[in-house]
């Protein structure tokens, strides 16, 4: 996801792209844990995910 989409995006829409990023990485450490996992560096994919949408939300806040 690039930045430039998410600043297009209203602060409830942020929120409920944060809210799927982070139960997307909850069954992402899930799989990890139990070996199903074929791409481990999706987790860090994600990660960085929401690290840009936190950073977007407090943009729009301040």
């Amino acid at each position: 996801m690039k930045a430039k989409e998410l600043k297009e995006m209203t602060a409830e829409q942020l929120q409920e792209k944060l809210k799927e990023l982070k139960s997307q990485l909850c069954t992402l450490r899930f799989q990890h844990a139990i070996n199903q996992l074929e791409n481990p560096h999706t987790i860090d994919a994600v990660k960085k995910d929401i690290a840009r949408v936190m950073t977007v939300l407090r943009q729009k806040n301040a």
